[in-house]
């Protein structure tokens, strides 16, 4: 009897051990990780990053048929704007996943036929992201026609962005990453309610 009430004490102690051990609150996440430069981020903020960079890149894009044609002095002046935010901040993300030792994606401005499927389809996973066709389409367009679907693809594409950047604002674990989805929120969100006046004038 004194033996099983022995093996018994100890057994309960074992899992006291083991429970004290599993609801350490100063355990690190295991999804966290340090680089060299001591950054310490997570799986999110990589995906947040290198999901970013191509979602940019397609806006700049899209900025970039702008070129030449006859817009309205807002709306031409809107594209502007993007170019002057989001080109900075394409830097800013390849720095940091170069920081962390992560692959920097390939993007549609990478290529000069930047159409190929297998790489149009890992983008189209993204929210507000535009088809191959799309973009096509949008580069055929002519005049008033091409403004009109320039403010209603980008709007869509911004309301993407920004289901992006409140998914980092949630999980990401690197402060400038989040503060970044926090700017890139703001500042997209009030450029969808300029679009959208434009194109309710």
């Amino acid at each position: 009897m004194l033996k099983k009430f022995t093996a018994l004490t100890a057994l309960l102690a074992a899992m006291s051990v083991l429970a004290a051990c599993g609801g350490n609150d100063d355990a690190p996440d295991p999804e966290t990780h340090t680089a060299a430069n001591g950054d310490e981020f997570n799986d999110a903020d990589v995906e947040f990053a290198s999901d970013m960079i191509q979602h940019h890149a397609q806006a700049l894009a899209m900025v970039d048929l702008t070129t030449g044609r006859q817009l309205d002095p807002e709306v031409q002046q809107l594209a502007e704007d993007i170019r002057a935010a989001q080109a900075p901040e394409i830097e800013q993300m390849t720095d940091w996943l170069t920081d962390w030792d992560q692959p920097i994606p390939e993007t549609v401005r990478d290529h000069a036929n930047a159409h190929g499927d297998g790489e149009m389809e890992m983008e189209s996973d993204m929210p507000g992201m535009m088809s191959a066709e799309e973009m096509a389409e949008l580069e055929a367009a002519k005049g008033a026609e091409f403004q009109q679907m320039w403010l209603e693809m980008m709007t869509e594409h911004h309301e993407g962005a920004i289901e992006m950047a409140q998914t980092e604002q949630s999980d990401g674990k690197f402060g400038p990453a989040v503060d970044l989805a926090e700017d890139i929120e703001s500042a997209q969100q009030e450029e969808i309610s300029t679009m959208e006046s434009l194109l309710g004038s």
